[in-house]
């Protein structure tokens, strides 16, 4: 945490920065998904408008995954951009209801309130006008609310929304993955077979979605400058401290307190807690090893279950200290 004071803010400057140059000249991702999506709700093709709007603006267009999936933009058709602000909300709401029962009954009212709390501040995206295009906004919702969804006796509506996520925005892949690793290492061989068939029915979809890409790409078309930018940790924790209630505190402090969700989610223990530790630190280390410094939102992807943590943290701490001290009475 005193290192994240002082590592976050350059991070957070440099980006300010970038957003503000960038500002003049193209007119930014946001933009660019909605004009994709209006040309698709006006009766377009969705990978001739995508492909159409990438090449004049000189996004790239290779390799195909940075064409999104066209899940979003048909839903917008279908029920128009703010028919998405308003199920995003509902899952918001949905999340928060779902993580209040999910929760262990050993943690008290206080916890169990503040934990409902903070993820619904941490789903604070979801205000923002421009959040019925962002992909990772939707995704990180379905994620989330597969997380609280899930129970060993009743794990299909869970798995239901998570490929859901997976149809809106590939880097939900990661959840899915550590979900199947956790049916293997409990021997849940149905469960098993279900989530390696999500994960089949994905290929063969993302398999789809790179023919159609390839149908509409031409020679010359801009490529991508790759990802492996090695931004470091210092990344993700700016991106909590930007898409989350921390955005109210200076950088110096919301960065620090941008951890502590980690650390009461590793506190809780049992497999809730131990998945989504595993499930944020794998993220983190993603964002940290290939995302470039404007890809910080890819961050989304784990909020807003990541900042209910921040309620959680004052029992990991206080066992913490009182581990620590009875060691100390124990060996002087």
């Amino acid at each position: 945490m005193a290192w994240s004071a002082f590592a976050v803010a350059p991070v957070d400057a440099e980006e300010t920065a970038r957003v503000e140059s960038s500002a003049k000249g193209s007119p930014g991702d946001l933009a660019l998904y909605t004009r994709i999506s209006e040309r698709v709700a006006a009766g377009e093709d969705y990978y001739a408008a995508a492909l159409a709007e990438q090449r004049a603006n000189n996004y790239p267009v290779s390799p195909f995954f940075t064409v999104r999936l066209p899940t979003l933009a048909w839903l917008h058709k279908s029920i128009g951009m703010n028919g998405v602000r308003l199920l995003e909300a509902l899952l918001l709401l949905g999340c928060v209801s779902g993580l209040v029962v999910r929760l262990p009954q050993s943690l008290g009212l206080a916890e169990r309130a503040g934990a409902a709390t903070m993820m619904a501040l941490g789903g604070a995206a979801v205000a923002v006008p421009q959040a019925g295009v962002i992909h990772e906004v939707l995704a990180g919702l379905l994620l989330t609310l597969a997380f609280v969804l899930y129970r060993e006796d009743r794990w299909w509506p869970s798995l239901l929304s998570a490929g859901l996520a997976l149809a809106v925005r590939e880097l939900a892949l990661p959840f899915v993955l550590l979900w199947l690793a956790f049916a293997l290492v409990q021997r849940r061989w149905r469960e098993v077979a279900a989530v390696a068939a999500l994960l089949a029915i994905f290929i063969i979809g993302l398999y789809l979605h790179y023919l159609a890409v390839e149908a509409q790409r031409l020679p010359g078309d801009p490529v991508s400058q790759g990802w492996d930018a090695m931004a470091g940790l210092a990344l993700p924790l700016m991106a909590i401290s930007r898409l989350t209630a921390l955005l109210v505190l200076p950088v110096i402090v919301a960065g620090p307190l941008a951890i502590l969700p980690l650390v009461g989610w590793m506190g809780l223990g049992g497999r809730m807690g131990l998945f989504a530790s595993l499930w944020f630190a794998g993220m983190f280390t993603a964002i940290a090893l290939f995302a470039r410094p404007e890809n910080f939102y890819w961050v989304q992807l784990v909020l807003p279950t990541y900042f209910a943590g921040i309620a959680l943290a004052p029992r990991a701490l206080g066992e913490i200290s009182g581990n620590l001290l009875r060691g100390r009475e124990m060996h002087p």
